[in-house]
């Protein structure tokens, strides 16, 4: 399997709108992120997780392919505006669109135009699959284990591919869940900032700290905004085996 990182931004993408920091004003590719999302390939299937605002300029320079899911991790904004780009994709056939309860009720209210008994030409033709979490689906021939995990006091989802856990927008996850993921070999997971706390995202200190406890060969922090500091030195401040994702990496999972 191999993963690529569409995007590694928080909800307001970097560089800021308004700030001048040295960061936002960084001319080093890697200091540019757009929200979070993640393409999951391998030779017969082709997963995208998230489908925030920026997918169409994330998706313009990929090949035109179909694909085989959307996994959805929940329904904030700048992990599902991007649904209506994926109209061109229906010449492919219809969407199938992987999520949990609430936020598949959430896009049937976002998006009604979508579910209505008589399509309009042109509305991309969505078909919502609830998933709960701890019951594993496959999509071709990758295994998905749905996890929960705390955003705040929101549910949302996590997942897991085989050797490769992919987890956004936590804050905590039950030690129920955690214990799914040991044997990984790649963890991906959010560290928004250094400091100060914040209420629905790890810092980065958690992140590490989480990491250790699953103890994965290699972990990578995604879902970072400006104040994570400039890509170069903060990878010299992280710890062995871990390190900054950026837009464009990819990762060959064993």
């Amino acid at each position: 399997m191999q993963l690529t990182f569409l995007g590694t931004g928080t909800s307001g993408g970097v560089p800021s709108i308004g700030c001048s920091c040295d960061v936002c004003r960084s001319s080093d590719p890697r200091d540019r992120r757009l929200r979070s999302s993640a393409l999951l390939e391998t030779a017969t299937t082709r997963l995208l997780i998230d489908c925030g605002p920026d997918f169409r300029q994330q998706i313009l320079p990929l090949p035109f392919r179909r694909f085989d899911a959307i996994l959805l991790t929940h329904i904030h904004f700048d992990h599902v505006a991007g649904i209506d780009d994926l109209r061109p994709f229906c010449v492919f056939g219809d969407l199938e669109i992987y999520t949990n309860h609430r936020t598949a009720e959430s896009l049937r209210t976002t998006m009604p135009y979508c579910f209505t008994e008589h399509l309009y030409p042109g509305v991309p033709r969505l078909n919502l699959h609830e998933v709960q979490p701890r019951s594993p689906f496959t999509v071709g021939d990758i295994e998905v284990l749905p996890l929960e995990v705390m955003h705040d006091r929101l549910p949302i989802l996590g997942f897991r591919f085989g050797n490769l856990a992919y987890i956004t927008d936590m804050k905590t996850m039950a030690d129920s869940e955690a214990a799914l993921l040991k044997g990984i070999d790649t963890l991906v997971v959010d560290a928004l900032r250094w400091a100060p706390d914040h209420h629905s995202h790890m810092t980065v200190d958690e992140a590490v700290a989480f990491a250790r406890t699953i103890g994965a060969r290699r972990t990578l922090l995604m879902h970072c905004n400006h104040q994570i500091g400039l890509h170069a030195e903060t990878n010299r401040r992280l710890p062995s085996g871990v390190e900054l994702a950026y837009d464009g990496m990819t990762v060959d999972i064993p």
